[in-house]
């Protein structure tokens, strides 16, 4: 792939601390603009500098063109530059898609500490993907028009009833809608093969997995292996969907984050 402009969004805390910044990797499907809204103001004003990366093709990153020529070594490539420009090493802080980027990041990369968010399988999505054709057939027939920013009465209830509690009213989902856009075809396949893929190592790091015990993509069920391979600490958010920091009980994922990062 051509060399290509990255953007870092950058948010510092009101005054130093000294404790490691964090750097939010966003998952497939949408952008950095998933951590704005509530984490990286939760953290700011606990003294974390936080830094958001937009991959190749996403939100204000060069590569809209080419995205479908992306895959998770790109986008693992795309981390490895956003660490390199940060003024101390960080905290990876990574979410669906963005946890396998972390991963392969971390076979060759360096970090403080890592934390997997919805993370996907080992196992890859193959499993979730066949589940969700043959009881929600519906989200795949609504996914374009809510990446095309084309969405129904019908696109808004499908999108909420997936990525959402089910408390969650699906006429808010206006507010979230517009941080989705399209992903990379190689990349998702990518993680549809991801049981034959080389797996690389994994590194001796503190490490947390998170999932929202009313996900409807990786339920909770499927953080044992993914914790087990880290040998990290688990968590379960009651009542939150995939999307961890921005459904209703994300103050709860927050501060689950928060007192894990307060052990390193």
């Amino acid at each position: 792939m051509p060399p290509r402009q990255i953007t870092v969004h950058r948010h510092l805390a009101p005054a130093p601390s000294g404790r490691a910044p964090l750097l939010f990797v966003h998952g497939g499907y949408t952008n950095s603009r998933c951590w704005q809204r509530h984490f990286i103001p939760f953290f700011n004003e606990r003294g974390y500098d936080c830094y958001a990366v937009d991959l190749s093709g996403h939100g204000s990153s060069e590569g809209r063109a080419q995205l479908d020529g992306f895959g998770l070594d790109d986008y693992a490539g795309d981390l490895a530059d956003a660490v390199e420009s940060l003024p101390a090493l960080p905290v990876l802080v990574g979410h669906s898609m963005g946890t396998q980027v972390v991963e392969r990041y971390l076979t060759h990369g360096r970090a403080a500490g890592v934390a997997l968010l919805a993370p996907v399988p080992p196992s890859g999505t193959g499993g979730s993907a066949s589940r969700l054709a043959l009881t929600r057939p519906e989200f795949f027939r609504e996914l374009p028009n809510a990446v095309s920013g084309r969405p129904t009465e019908e696109t808004f209830r499908v999108m909420a009833g997936i990525y959402f509690s089910p408390q969650f009213p699906h006429t808010e989902l206006v507010e979230f809608l517009p941080m989705m856009e399209p992903e990379s075809d190689r990349a998702v396949a990518e993680m549809v093969a991801l049981p034959f893929l080389r797996a690389g190592r994994r590194p001796a790091l503190p490490a947390l997995v998170m999932s929202g015990a009313a996900d409807a993509v990786f339920p909770p069920s499927m953080l044992f292996f993914t914790a087990l391979a880290w040998r990290a600490q688990s968590v379960t958010v009651p009542e939150c969907g995939h999307m961890l920091m921005l459904d209703r009980p994300w103050p709860a994922a927050a501060a689950a984050l928060a007192a894990w990062l307060e052990t390193l």
